[in-house]
């Protein structure tokens, strides 16, 4: 019998949740992604030593404000673990724009057209990479610009149909709907449980995936943020779905058979009307949807509380 997971890759595109070199060889992902969380994880990872000393060192030499020395070495770790993992998957390596640029157009393009630059330094070419926005606003804008330019992007924090909706007028490449995180908050506030087929982050995810298939757009569906395999089921044959290695392996292990529950011919049916998005239109219903404007500001903050944290880091290590 065929594994839940080799199952699951039949229908759908697989992308590994970790920086972990030795998962990524072990669960064979098409793509993978990182952030500042998972680099700082996969920073205590042996396979990893060479690669941290190699930034060090090149930070050790650089001269200027110690503060530009310790960010331009958190960029070039995000870059050297990127290309690491970029060496190991057949498809794209997301690499995150700093969080605390989320509300910066201008600066969120400068940051991505240099992190592009600096692969490509690395010999890895831009259709390697994916360059990770948060969805406000002003990220969906960078996305637009970069786009443009040839620059694929993927827009994640991504928690409600309006963020889903502009980014797709936007012609992002990608998004990357949270699931776990949505049902989170409707456990703490509304004191409930959900089974797969009631848990409001699937539901959210089907929802878009659903409205994209019938008003045709080309934007890539990819759910992100698993509390459980369950989730994961429910979302079968969703364009693509990124996922944790621990319920990859959990998966793995799964011999009985999987349901498909996505097909774009049969979501087109339940895709709703078309919604406009213009700014004050976009403001607005985030603004009115309290699940995604706290989850996404608290997403804002983690990550850029992780990105802090990896500089810390840095700067110990240069001290050292």
């Amino acid at each position: 019998m065929t594994s839940k997971l080799d199952q699951l890759k039949a229908m759908t595109v697989i992308v590994a949740d970790t920086g972990d070199m030795e998962a990524i060889r072990t669960f064979k992902p098409t793509d993978c992604t990182t952030n500042p969380s998972l680099v700082l994880k996969a920073a205590d990872l042996p396979a990893y030593e060479g690669v941290i000393a190699d930034a060090i060192s090149w930070g050790k030499k650089q001269s200027g404000a110690r503060d530009s020395v310790i960010t331009a070495v958190a960029d070039r770790l995000a870059v050297a673990f990127g290309t690491e993992l970029a060496r190991l998957v057949p498809g794209r390596v997301s690499t995150e724009v700093d969080a605390d640029l989320s509300f910066d157009t201008k600066a969120s393009v400068e940051k991505a057209r240099a992190i592009i630059k600096a692969y490509d330094a690395n010999g890895i070419s831009r259709d390697k990479v994916l360059i990770k926005l948060a969805s406000t606003w002003e990220g969906i804008r960078a996305a637009e610009i970069l786009q443009k330019d040839g620059i694929d992007c993927n827009l994640t924090l991504l928690f409600s149909l309006a963020q889903a909706v502009a980014a797709a007028e936007a012609n992002a490449f990608l998004i990357s709907p949270f699931v776990g995180r949505i049902l989170d908050w409707y456990v703490k506030n509304e004191g409930k449980t959900y089974t797969a087929e009631e848990d409001p982050g699937v539901l959210s995810v089907r929802k878009i995936y659903s409205y994209y298939k019938r008003h045709g757009h080309g934007t890539i569906v990819m759910g992100a943020s698993f509390r459980n395999t369950g989730e994961i089921e429910a979302l079968a044959g969703c364009d693509r779905l990124t996922i944790a290695p621990a319920l990859l392996d959990q998966l793995s292990k799964d011999q009985s058979t999987l349901e498909r529950k996505l097909e774009p011919k049969t979501a087109a049916q339940n895709g709703g009307d078309k919604i406009a998005t213009d700014e004050a239109r976009f403001r607005y219903l985030l603004n009115d949807d309290a699940m995604a404007t706290e989850k996404l500001a608290e997403g804002i903050r983690a990550f850029a509380k992780d990105l802090g944290t990896l500089k810390s880091m840095v700067a110990k290590k240069l001290d050292a």
